[in-house]
């Protein structure tokens, strides 16, 4: 091992490998920090120091671990020991903006919040957005698929990526950065890199594709009797505010308690206690009739029943407030350890399947705390579940209660997070043996040695 890592030296410098306790002093997994173990870290510093450092890697059998922000809640950039982590995080500069064709060409470890923040300077927006964002990669996102509150007007990361630059197992450099919203010249190559956990190769750069910075983002606050109102609603709103809804969250009371009462520093919106509880958010011109309508549509929806209370914020403080509630998920952990889970399903079966798992937590643990919440409009769920311990017993228990009541109705253990290491054992229940086939035969293919990120999303290739 000494040898391969003064290999990796000789490659790419001194300062770009680190061993020892400069591994053992960083911490990974944002929720349940540990500290990472790994025989060194790799930090390359562009696309060909990549390919080099997989060439050795791949000549020597050598497992490699991609990292990029390690903001990922499913355990896909755990290391053992004996592998090396290949950390994207010297590769963090923003190559290209072109105002007139509306991309950014960047570098895989650029943060989101730089993605942002740099359109917004150009008067653009990159639309992905999520609570890590100041902390997670672009290419940790693009890896992962990830979805966010705007997947509803903007899609997943999938359909805001138009092309790619990726380093194969081999070394084998894949340049394909397409700035075209359409290209239909053969295969869409970069789609095997998106969503597949950094198992078939290493994203180095992407074009990313811009929008215009809206000049309106009328916000509201809305209370529900029950989800069926709800769901009336999100129908009701869609159609009326034309196309321009970007944001439909919703919250469950057992979510909106916590977050709204002490210690938690967040005030209500509206008074009273209702079930259900949903943050709308519009994207729209800067016409000051698109607030007046805003609020118009609202009015109509209090007149016919389809919600039982609600307010519009006045000002970017109160929507900053707002969104405050829905981003407070550090309440998760106000009993302990908690279990988190983001899942995918039809919205005509979200009322019977939430109560079908809170049923089956509470016949285990009769004291055990759930926050449910999500994006809805988009089929995505998010559990967090305390039941007093963080046993690896527990967790099948919890896991078994989340996951089960999916398989009769269609739907996915993961909406937007991955499978990982967590959830390897129940990607049959979302997935059929051929199309777990089908995964394997790609990994081959493209992996014969299994050297990257092996032992995720499925476990070793037969």
């Amino acid at each position: 091992m000494s040898d391969l890592i003064s290999i990796l030296k000789n490659t790419i410098g001194d300062s770009g490998v680190l061993t020892g306790t400069e591994v053992s002093e960083r911490m990974i997994h944002v929720w349940y920090p540990n500290p990472i173990t790994a025989l060194c870290i790799v930090r390359p510093r562009n696309t060909e120091e990549v390919a080099e450092v997989l060439k050795i890697c791949n000549a020597h059998s050598q497992t490699v671990v991609p990292h990029g922000g390690l903001t990922g809640l499913v355990q896909g950039s755990n290391a053992r020991p004996t592998d090396v982590v290949l950390s994207l995080e010297r590769m963090n500069q923003i190559e290209h903006i072109d105002t007139v064709g509306r991309t950014m060409t960047v570098q895989a470890g650029v943060p989101l919040q730089v993605v942002q923040e740099a359109s917004e300077k150009e008067d653009l927006m990159f639309p992905l957005d999520l609570g890590a964002r100041g902390s997670c990669q672009i290419g940790g996102n693009i890896s992962t698929n990830a979805g966010g509150n705007r997947v509803i007007r903007f899609g997943m990361t999938r359909e805001n990526v138009l092309g790619l630059e990726a380093v194969l197992p081999d070394g084998t450099i894949l340049t394909s950065l397409n700035s075209m919203i359409k290209n239909n010249s053969g295969y869409d190559l970069k789609q095997l890199f998106i969503g597949t956990e950094g198992t078939l190769g290493i994203i180095t750069r992407a074009v990313l594709r811009l929008r215009e910075i809206p000049q309106n983002l009328p916000t509201a606050f809305a209370a529900f009797e029950s989800f069926e109102q709800v769901t009336r609603f999100l129908r009701f709103v869609d159609r009326e505010l034309g196309g321009s809804l970007s944001a439909f969250e919703v919250m469950w009371h057992d979510y909106y308690e916590r977050v709204t009462t002490e210690p938690a520093n967040n005030s209500k919106p509206v008074p009273g206690d209702y079930p259900l509880y949903v943050l709308i958010e519009s994207l729209s011109s800067s016409n000051k009739t698109e607030n007046e309508s805003f609020e118009s549509i609202l009015g109509q929806a209090l007149e016919l029943n389809l919600v039982a209370d609600a307010a519009v914020a006045k000002s970017e403080s109160d929507r900053k407030a707002m969104w405050n509630i829905r981003d407070s998920v550090e309440h998760f952990f106000r009993y302990g350890h908690a279990f988190l889970y983001d899942v995918s399903l039809g919205i005509r079966h979200m009322d019977k399947y939430v109560d079908e798992v809170k049923a089956r937590l509470k016949s285990i643990w009769p004291e055990h705390h759930c926050c449910t919440l999500g994006h809805i409009a988009d089929g995505n769920i998010h559990f967090a579940i305390s039941v007093g311990d963080d046993s690896p017993e527990s967790f099948k228990k919890v896991n078994d209660c989340v996951y089960e009541p999916l398989q009769p109705i269609g739907g996915a253990i993961s909406a937007e997070h991955g499978i990982g290491t967590e959830k390897i054992e129940y990607l049959k229940l979302s997935r059929s043996s051929a199309e777990i086939d089908v995964m394997r035969l790609i990994k081959r293919a493209l992996d014969p040695k299994n050297i990257l990120n092996p032992n995720k999303i499925f476990t070793s290739l037969p």
